[in-house]
């Protein structure tokens, strides 16, 4: 189950053609903040842009060696194209980037250089130590975005 982290008060009145920005790593866990951008951009008649960034350091440390990124591009591509078939399917206008480089400062400049009116991210849930060693890139999103942030995060497992 995941639970939207909502801002507090009412969503922001949007202008007219208002942007929203899905910031998604296109990994299953993110299927709920995209669910959810989706969802809030047919409430507030918003296009949505979906922003997926490619880290080149995090690619040589998750795999032990340099994947080229036009490799890792191309797969991302088609996962893209997917979302903007979704997206339109549900009345949404969808369309997207894909950048390289830090993922928070990636979604922070798409954002302020495309001129959105509110964020949708998504987070893992991790806590303590966890966030510590990893960082968070919800949490530095937050903390340097120019427009609201809703953070869809998955919720813990109930006990």
């Amino acid at each position: 189950m995941v639970a939207p982290l909502l801002p507090a008060g009412p969503l922001p009145e949007l202008r007219r053609h208002a942007k929203l920005l899905l910031a998604t790593d296109l990994a299953p866990s993110s299927e709920m903040a995209t669910s959810e951008a989706f969802r809030l951009a047919a409430q507030m008649g918003a296009a949505v842009l979906v922003v997926n960034v490619i880290d080149p350091g995090a690619l040589r440390r998750t795999t032990g060696r340099g994947l080229a990124v036009h490799q890792v591009r191309a797969s991302k591509e088609l996962a893209m194209s997917e979302l903007v078939a979704r997206g339109r399917a549900h009345g949404v206008e969808v369309s997207y980037l894909i950048w390289e480089g830090d993922p928070a400062e990636s979604i922070i400049e798409a954002s302020q250089s495309e001129d959105v009116d509110l964020i949708v991210i998504g987070n893992r849930g991790h806590s303590g130590m966890g966030r510590a060693l990893i960082g968070s890139v919800s949490d530095e999103v937050i903390r340097s975005a120019h427009c609201p942030v809703v953070v869809v995060r998955q919720s813990l497992p109930e006990r």
